[in-house]
């Protein structure tokens, strides 16, 4: 008989095996094992700072509202309209809005509650990734219920981050984006 690091050895393969063939088909790009890890990762980190979103609900509705990638601060501006002086608010371009990274989960059925999640996500220029399976960024992203998917922001939604941990968010999600574009450019 075999030890019984060699059986639990088994027992992870096998459910790997499951994890992959519950996969969906649209699940692209896919993160591999090194990948995930890192995803994961940055997941539980911003929930212990309460940068996130979790469940297709807050994380459709955190898209549409807002923040295509800027902050717009109004500016007064003045303008002559037909020997009239007319003033009225324009708004200008200033700083960068929180950056954002949706992580969906793979194996999700029916496939349909998520599909419209991956295009919002491309017209609004978040970047996105797939993980095999919701019950690890259910996990990663301190709740007992699997996610279907989780929107992490670089800033909370309420108060302020340390600069300490701020930093160390945002150096992460600078390398796993780094490395997303690397998987997405190999894709196509």
């Amino acid at each position: 008989m075999g030890s019984d690091s060699e059986l639990e050895k088994t027992a992870q393969k096998e459910r790997e095996k499951k994890k992959m063939l519950a996969l969906a088909p649209i699940a692209k790009p896919l993160a591999g094992k090194k990948l995930c890890k890192r995803t994961l990762k940055l997941v539980r980190r911003a929930a212990e700072q309460k940068c996130l979103k979790r469940g297709v609900k807050e994380v459709v509705k955190s898209i549409r509202r807002g923040n295509i990638g800027l902050i717009l601060r109004p500016m007064p501006c003045l303008i002559a309209w037909e020997q009239t002086i007319v003033q009225f608010t324009s708004f200008r371009n200033t700083e960068l809005a929180p950056i954002r990274l949706c992580v969906i989960a793979g194996n999700i059925s029916p496939i349909d509650v998520i599909t419209h999640v991956p295009i919002l996500c491309e017209e609004a220029n978040i970047p996105y990734v797939y993980v095999p399976s919701k019950e690890d960024l259910a996990n990663a992203g301190a709740t007992k219920r699997p996610t279907c998917c989780v929107l992490v922001l670089t800033k909370p939604t309420k108060g302020e981050l340390g600069q300490e941990e701020q930093d160390k968010l945002k150096g992460d999600y600078d390398q796993l984006t780094s490395e997303l574009s690397e998987l997405a450019n190999s894709m196509f």
